[in-house]
């Protein structure tokens, strides 16, 4: 068998060993200084739009990585009632808050008006809850649902008509005759047709779906539309030989369609918003952990201290996350592994039939592309706790984040101080 191929890695072996030294396997670590240089080029790139970026908050929601996506410019977009208490803690308020949720509860609503969110609206029949709760601000958005296969190139990238978010052609006109009769000054459109789309066009058919939207809109229902929210959808390349999207085409595509769009059917120009998670932290963010067992059955088993409690995108969606055994990098890939973890569930790989080099137990192994959707995702199944997250400077000191879960930690909500609860 041929080398493994390789990914880089922000830190090295004896970096990984100190921080295990410190806090134990298994731990996420992140690259401040990545972080911060993907900000950098999705600013630099969308120069010639008027453009922001909202931060996912769900892809890495810690407040020691909102701090430097707001150091760093950036606003963030929220769903819940937490990640906007969160949001405030960290001093976002107002315009740098996107209030992007579904099914979405009283008191969520109560606390995006009250910081001042930019509401992003899902259901046309939460025009009347939201008013009841929180009130009709002057600017709103629309989550627009443009239903069927989204396609580009003939190819289906998405299938909108089978997804819960967003209204319909008709509520959206529907929806702008109501609000602008409540008050609404300023709308926005929003809409999320695919994920993790690792060519460059995407962004430019979204573009034109809700530039053919706003066009509808001012002509049926005299509605200008202030800006466009294209959300997230751009992936990272997760294997080797994926090449990355090239930020600057996307950004001179999407600026070539709304001049050409606006010139044409006389609009005025949008403002450009963007969630962009995944792209921001994904690669920035790796689970390290400690290998424990190896077993050979019918097949070789790299058994880890790390489960899908700590990562469950492979479990959950069948993920590719490349490997890398620290201190082996340069080892050819002459074994043939199934990596798991702990859990009681045989789903729990993080890799199946991965050819890598000769494993030890005791080794070290990252997970690479990590640092979006995947502590975000942890959960407690089995009882397993989740582990701590590592941020690691740009002088290449390193800062713990999140302790990992205690025992006592995923006991205490059973702690009712001997109060019973009469029915």
């Amino acid at each position: 068998m041929t080398a493994d191929n390789k990914k880089p890695l922000f830190f090295d072996k004896n970096t990984a060993e100190k921080i295990a030294e410190k806090i134990g396997t298994p731990f996420y670590v992140y690259d401040e200084k990545g972080i911060a240089n993907a900000i950098g080029e999705l600013k630099k790139a969308f120069a010639a739009l008027n453009f922001k970026e909202y931060f996912a908050v769900k892809a890495c929601p810690n407040p020691y990585i909102l701090t430097l996506i707001k150091q760093n410019g950036c606003g963030v977009d929220c769903s819940s009632l937490t990640e906007l208490m969160m949001a405030e803690a960290c001093g976002f308020k107002g315009d740098d808050i996107m209030f992007s949720s579904n099914v979405t509860p009283a008191e969520d609503f109560v606390l995006a008006r009250k910081l001042g969110a930019i509401i992003n609206l899902d259901d046309i029949t939460h025009i009347g809850f939201l008013e009841k709760n929180g009130g009709i601000p002057e600017k709103i958005c629309l989550r627009y649902n443009p239903g069927g296969d989204f396609k580009i190139s003939g190819a289906i990238m998405g299938a909108p008509g089978e997804a819960k978010y967003g209204m319909t052609f008709d509520q959206i006109l529907e929806a702008c005759a109501i609000l602008k009769a409540k008050g609404v000054k300023t709308f926005g459109l929003h809409s999320f047709l695919a994920s993790n789309m690792l060519g460059n066009k995407y962004w430019e058919k979204l573009t034109e779906v809700l530039l053919e939207l706003t066009v509808e809109i001012k002509k049926r229902t005299q509605t200008e539309i202030s800006f466009i929210n294209l959300s997230g959808g751009i992936g990272i390349p997760y294997k080797p030989e994926d090449r990355p999207v090239d930020i600057y085409k996307v950004a001179a595509s999407v600026d070539k369609k709304i001049r050409t769009v606006c010139e044409t059917e006389n609009l005025r120009t949008p403002e450009v918003k963007a969630e962009l998670g995944r792209y921001i932290t994904g690669p920035y963010g790796v689970l390290v952990s400690r290998v424990i067992h190896k077993k050979d059955i019918y097949r070789h088993y790299i058994g880890l201290d790390a489960c899908a409690a700590n990562l469950m995108r492979p479990a959950m969606y069948g993920s590719y996350h490349h490997i890398t055994v620290l201190g082996k990098e340069n080892e050819p890939s002459e074994m043939v592994y199934d990596v798991t973890g702990g859990l009681c569930e045989n789903n729990d790989k993080f890799a199946v039939n991965r050819e890598l080099p000769e494993i030890d137990i005791g080794d070290l192994v990252a997970i690479h592309d990590a640092g979006a959707h995947g502590y975000a995702m942890g959960y407690n199944y089995n009882g397993k706790l989740r582990c701590a997250e590592v941020l690691l400077k740009e002088d290449g000191s390193f800062k713990l984040i999140r302790r990992a879960e205690t025992p006592a930690d995923y006991f205490a909500t059973f702690d009712f101080e001997g109060a019973e609860i009469k029915l």
